[in-house]
């Protein structure tokens, strides 16, 4: 495990380097509750290690990251430094972007903010718009008591019993390796985030592919409208998928993955 510290408020952040140490670097970062574990778990890091220098992150509040317990400490300003020190320890000055859920949003502000620093942004079940009340409605509703009375154990068992069924093991394991206190003040955070407008969004050129399920359907419509709001976006929808299955089984995504990082680096190899 490698580490990089947030300039601004010493936070450390963990990442693991996999895969081609002299390939085109590739930046991986999970969504809420999860960890840098998804990506093998999954079977993007075997997918992809061949041909790329993978870079995959834990967010701050998550894995083996720093875990502040102050509703401030997430601001998206200090997610998108974390970012950049990531690079900067990396001794990366540019990579490839992707991201799911908040790893999404985060790659959103990236790719607005630092353009530079993107070779390309992959979105799947992201949005570039205010989260306000996205947290409830993908969880459950009582998700801010549960944590504050019960913690993680409490979190997931009011989540299984508004979704109808147990929650999967490696979900499970995820979300309890987790600090109640900071996952809560994460989730606050992610409630009061603005976004980014359409007008802005408008002016971000990287290239960008759009992933969402048909099933996560506000995802789903905030991609397709992205997609046409960005100059050089292209959007996939991925058909019977929802949030929690954007990502699994990798088949069926890795395969838009390895062509549009294949379209991207031969484009950039021509000029």
């Amino acid at each position: 495990m490698s580490e990089a510290f947030n300039p601004i408020d010493n936070t450390r952040i963990a990442f693991t380097e996999a895969g081609a140490p002299g390939g085109i670097p590739l930046v991986l970062v999970h969504g809420s509750g999860l960890s840098r574990a998804i990506w093998r778990g999954l079977g993007y890091v075997s997918a992809l290690r061949d041909e790329y220098r993978l870079l995959l992150v834990d967010l701050r509040g998550h894995g083996l990251s720093g875990k502040p317990h102050s509703q401030e400490a997430y601001r998206m300003e200090l997610v998108v430094a974390d970012l950049l020190a990531v690079y900067e320890a990396a001794r990366v000055e540019q990579a490839h972007y992707f991201g799911y859920s908040f790893g999404a949003r985060a790659g959103f502000s990236l790719a607005e903010q630092h353009p530079e620093r993107l070779l390309s942004f992959i979105s799947a079940g992201g949005s570039y718009r205010s989260p306000a009340g996205s947290v409830g409605k993908l969880f459950f509703e009582n998700y801010d008591e549960a944590l504050g009375v019960g913690g993680m154990r409490a979190f997931l068992d009011g989540w299984a019993a508004a979704s109808g069924h147990e929650i999967d093991p490696a979900t499970t394991a995820a979300f309890m390796a987790n600090d109640a206190t900071a996952i809560r003040a994460y989730f606050r955070q992610v409630e009061a985030e603005l976004g980014i407008t359409a007008e802005r969004l408008a002016g971000v050129s990287t290239p960008t592919l759009l992933l969402a399920g048909t099933d996560d359907r506000q995802r789903y419509l905030d991609s397709e409208r992205a997609a046409v709001l960005m100059p050089h976006a292209t959007f996939l929808g991925l058909p019977g998928r929802d949030h929690g299955t954007t990502l699994r089984p990798a088949a069926g995504v890795i395969e838009p993955v390895r062509e549009f990082l294949a379209a991207v680096d031969a484009g950039r190899s021509a000029r």
